[in-house]
């Protein structure tokens, strides 16, 4: 099943079901209660499928860029939170503030939370996943490294349209068999498999809830791995997860 929320011509915001090329709204993300007719996708803006509490990122959770880089595996998901006011949906354009250096897209599976979760064991947290979205963790790294005293992680991951997700959540997936693709252009610059993982999902929801209580909608992107790279403006930065979808964004000054 495949949850999208969407503007209307009318500027209104809906949540709902997509089917048939129509958005059948419902009351809540995740409720069976219809909450007004079918509308039609054509002529609608794709929005972040969820507006969630908290926009969790994982850092080192994959084995092929640990062993390249000599990372030490972890024991406890490593992680950063993303401001909410960096969140982005399919199509947005994300402007560079002036002075950045470079900064990097990169192509993560993103997690989106069900219910809300504390403490929970690793079958909990299993049924806790609504389910997944595409996600852009874009960052300014040297921003992140400008300080030799104190890395900067929310401030190189938090401006203004760096927290990409989207298009769609889906529901019916096998997190083990995606394959986690960016294309810059016409040219594929990131290609990775989710199997990779050091923590599995539902690892990182159980862990993650011994530190915060988890609550419907928020995202927990899963870390990237190897592939990312600069991107400059004037480009087209799309994450591609086959059975999810594609999240386009374009890169301004």
């Amino acid at each position: 099943m495949e949850w999208a929320r969407i503007r209307t011509g009318d500027g209104n915001s809906v949540t709902g079901v997509i089917q048939d090329g129509l958005l059948h709204p419902r009351a809540a993300l995740g409720s069976d209660e219809s909450a007004g007719a079918p509308i039609p996708l054509a002529g609608a803006t794709l929005l972040p499928p969820c507006m969630p509490g908290k926009f969790i990122g994982l850092w080192n959770n994959f084995k092929a860029a640990a062993e390249r880089n000599g990372w030490d595996i972890p024991e406890h998901p490593l992680y950063f939170l993303k401001p909410l006011s960096s969140l982005a949906g399919p199509g947005a354009t994300v402007t560079l503030p002036p002075d950045l250096g470079r900064v990097l897209f990169e192509g993560e599976l993103g997690i989106v939370i069900g219910k809300t979760c504390s403490n929970i064991d690793v079958d909990e947290a299993a049924e806790a996943i609504f389910g997944y979205t595409c996600v852009n963790d874009i960052t300014a790294l040297d921003i992140l490294t400008a300080d030799p005293s104190f890395p900067q992680w929310t401030r190189a991951k938090g401006f203004d349209g760096f927290g990409v997700i989207g298009p769609v959540i889906q529901t019916d997936v096998n997190w083990e068999d995606l394959t986690v693709k960016v294309m810059v252009g016409e040219r594929e610059r990131q290609s990775y498999p989710a199997n990779d993982m050091i923590m599995s999902p539902a690892q990182i929801v159980s862990k993650l809830s011994a530190d915060m209580t988890l609550e419907p909608g928020d995202v927990i992107a899963c870390g990237t791995s190897i592939g990312a790279r600069p991107i400059k403006a004037g480009q087209e930065v799309t994450v591609v997860i086959d059975g999810i979808g594609a999240l386009p964004v374009t890169i301004a000054d």
